[in-house]
C-alpha cells in the first residue's frame, strides 16, 4: 500500500489492517496515550473543495501523531492558476512527506501519485471518498462486532459515497443494496465488479433495498459542484428519504449512517437523524482515527 487513491486499490487484508490500527489509535487516544508515530513528518493538505470534517480531522490527526499539517488552499497554490498537476506533484515531493488532496477530479489525484514520489491520500473526489468509508467500516464493526452476514442499504444518489461504499461493503463481506432513481446509478464499472465479486442489488424501490438491512446509509441529493441541479434533483429524489416509515423494513436494531453534512428534511428526516445521532456522530469521530491509521501506514 503506497497510496490511498480509491478503495478498489486495496485488498480486504489492507482494509482490515487499517481498521485494526485505527481501533488501536482510538484506544490510545481515549486513554491519554500519546505516541509520536510520525514525529517530524510533514503532510500537505490540498483543498479545492471546502471541508469541515476532512480538514479538522487531518490537521488534528497529523498533530496528534507528532507531525505537522500544512493547509494548502487551491486559491493559494499555483495549481489553482493553471500549473500542471505533474509539476505541483514533483515540487511538493521535495518539501513534504505526504499529500492529502480534496478535489473534484479523480484523475488529478491519480496524477499526483503518478508524478510525485511521496504517498498521496484521496480526501474526496467526485468519484470516490475512501477515507469516509474506512471510518464507516470502523463504526459498523464497533456496533455490530463483525461484517459477516450484514446487509448495507444505501438510499439516494449513486455518487462518490455510493461508489466507495459498494467497494467497501463487498470487500469486507457484506451484501450491498442501493435504491436510486433511474439515471442516478453508481459508476457502471463498480456495479459490474460488485455483481461479479459479491451480493449486490440495485433498484428504484426503497423498500426492496432496505428490507432486512443491518445498516442504512444516505447522503445529500446534490453534492458540491451540483448546485445548479439542486431543483431537478429534489424532484428526482422525492421518496428517496430515510424516515420512520421506510425504517420499518430494516432490522429492528439497524444503524443509520450519514457522512454529513445532512440536509434534514430532504434525504433524512430530523426524527430519523436524531434517533440515530449517536452512530452518526461516532462515524464522524472515526474519520480522525481511520485517517490517522492511514497516515501511519503510509508515512511511518
Amino acid at each position: 500500500m503506497r497510496h490511498l487513491l480509491k478503495l478498489s486499490d486495496l485488498t480486504r487484508e489492507d482494509i482490515l489492517s487499517i481498521l485494526n490500527l485505527a481501533d488501536q489509535l482510538k484506544f490510545e487516544r481515549i486513554n491519554g496515550v500519546q505516541k509520536d508515530y510520525l514525529k517530524g513528518k510533514k503532510m500537505g493538505l490540498i483543498f479545492q473543495k471546502a471541508s469541515t470534517r476532512t480538514r479538522v480531522s487531518f490537521e488534528v490527526g497529523i498533530y496528534e501523531l507528532g507531525g505537522y499539517g500544512l493547509f494548502l488552499s487551491s486559491n493559494d497554490l499555483q495549481i489553482g492558476r493553471g500549473e500542471p498537476v505533474q509539476d505541483t506533484a514533483r515540487v511538493l515531493s521535495r518539501y513534504l512527506d505526504g499529500i492529502m488532496i480534496r478535489t473534484y477530479s479523480q484523475q488529478e489525484v491519480e496524477d499526483l501519485a503518478k508524478y510525485g514520489s511521496i504517498p498521496v491520500i484521496n480526501g474526496l473526489t467526485d468519484y470516490a471518498h475512501p477515507c469516509q468509508v474506512l471510518a464507516d467500516l470502523m463504526t459498523i464493526r464497533e456496533y455490530k462486532g463483525s461484517f459477516k452476514g450484514l446487509k448495507m442499504a444505501f438510499i439516494g444518489d449513486g455518487n462518490n459515497m455510493a461508489n466507495s461504499l459498494t467497494v467497501g461493503a463487498i470487500k469486507t463481506g457484506m451484501s450491498f443494496a442501493i435504491a436510486c432513481p433511474k439515471g442516478y446509478e453508481p459508476d457502471a464499472e463498480i456495479m459490474k465488479w460488485a455483481k461479479e465479486n459479491g451480493e449486490f442489488t440495485i433498484t428504484e424501490d426503497v423498500k426492496e433495498a432496505i428490507s432486512g438491512a443491518d445498516v442504512v446509509y444516505t447522503d445529500v441529493w446534490a453534492s458540491m459542484g451540483q448546485e445548479a441541479e439542486r431543483q431537478a434533483r429534489a424532484q428526482a429524489f422525492k421518496g428517496y428519504q430515510v424516515n420512520k416509515e421506510c425504517m420499518k423494513y430494516a432490522k429492528p436494531d439497524a444503524m443509520v449512517m450519514h457522512c454529513l453534512p445532512a440536509h434534514r428534511g430532504e434525504e433524512i428526516t430530523d426524527e430519523a437523524f436524531e434517533e440515530h445521532a449517536k452512530e452518526i456522530f461516532d462515524e464522524a469521530e472515526n474519520r480522525l482515527h481511520a485517517q490517522k491509521a492511514v497516515m501511519v501506514k503510509l508515512l511511518k
